[in-house]
């Protein structure tokens, strides 16, 4: 099969083997697949991968050992874990120390013509529900995450930092739970692509005017952290949703004193993420695609979505 692969050289591979699965897996025909921010951290050495990338995407399933799932056109949950640790006994497979992540860890991406997955990872796609809006579905629901980790009253006052895809889907998501969420970045092109209900905007860099209740810090900078604890209010909430391949130097003396509490958030379970995805039906969500490449083009591709103006790019695969 043709697939893009990173060996330390970004490069479309025209025989790349053809997934084998193990008994309960799916072999799904990639229609659609998604450049995301760790994607691009990998070609910079984050988590050591090699391999296939890709953890985004839209496809039909064409082999499963569960016949119900044959034609189906699915997304999948992107973690594969040992189903046996004390981690995955009690509920957070996603933590189980000898997972495997799609793309990421261990288990070749959704960047192919196929790729595989256990059939319990994957999610059934409403009929009605575009391609372009179903292939949101992993990182809407990681920001659907928050929401999980973070109890809400519906007052709080929350800002996010960071106009890339993942800070606007996090304002999105805040959006549907509380009033005013305020969205910092740098690029006023993307603040605007951001306007959805009631949704604040404004450039980065002026230093906070009215302290959160609680700051997402989705910046994809290794100093986000440190701009997340200027915005926190005592006794706030800072959540970290960047993944950099970059170390971070903090001064966590402001974290002591003002006693804030961290919070590391990752993925999110898709069944939520659908839930907010088909009940909030005029989320922007097509808005965010700046750019489709053929699979052939993917190095083109992935040097579109490193550019400062992207937000999300696609890769037509099927």
């Amino acid at each position: 099969m043709k697939a893009v692969r990173f060996d330390g050289t970004l490069r479309v591979d025209p025989r790349a083997p053809d997934p084998l699965p193990p008994p309960g897996w799916a072999t799904i025909r990639v229609r659609l697949a998604g450049i995301c921010g760790t994607d691009l951290e990998i070609l910079k050495g984050y988590a050591g991968y090699r391999g296939i990338p890709g953890h985004e995407f839209v496809g039909e399933v064409v082999r499963c050992g569960d016949p119900r799932w044959t034609g189906k056109r699915v997304a999948g949950e992107i973690n594969v874990a040992c189903g046996k640790c004390p981690y995955c006994l009690a509920g957070l497979g996603r933590h189980c120390m000898d997972r495997k992540v799609l793309g990421i860890r261990g288990l070749p991406g959704c960047m192919a013509e196929y790729c595989a997955l256990p059939a319990e990872n994957l999610v059934e796609l409403p009929g009605g529900l575009p391609d372009e809006r179903a292939v949101f579905l992993e990182p809407l629901s990681a920001a659907c995450e928050i929401l999980e980790q973070v109890p809400l009253g519906g007052k709080e006052r929350a800002v996010v930092l960071g106009d890339g895809r993942m800070g606007i889907l996090c304002a999105w998501v805040l959006s549907t739970v509380l009033p005013g969420v305020l969205l910092l970045g740098r690029h006023p092109e993307k603040l605007r692509l951001a306007r959805w209900r009631d949704i604040r905007t404004g450039i980065s860099g002026d230093g906070p005017r009215d302290r959160a209740d609680l700051v997402v810090d989705a910046t994809g900078s290794p100093g986000g952290i440190a701009e997340a604890l200027r915005w926190c209010r005592p006794r706030g909430t800072v959540v970290l949703k960047t993944t950099s391949a970059s170390k971070s130097a903090v001064d966590l003396a402001s974290l002591v004193v003002d006693e804030i509490t961290v919070v590391g958030s990752r993925c999110g379970p898709f069944r939520k993420g659908l839930a907010v995805m088909t009940g909030h039906p005029d989320m922007p969500l097509e808005r965010l695609v700046t750019a489709t490449y053929p699979l052939d083009e993917a190095p083109e591709a992935f040097k579109a979505a490193a550019t400062p103006g992207a937000v999300k790019v696609l890769l037509r695969i099927s």
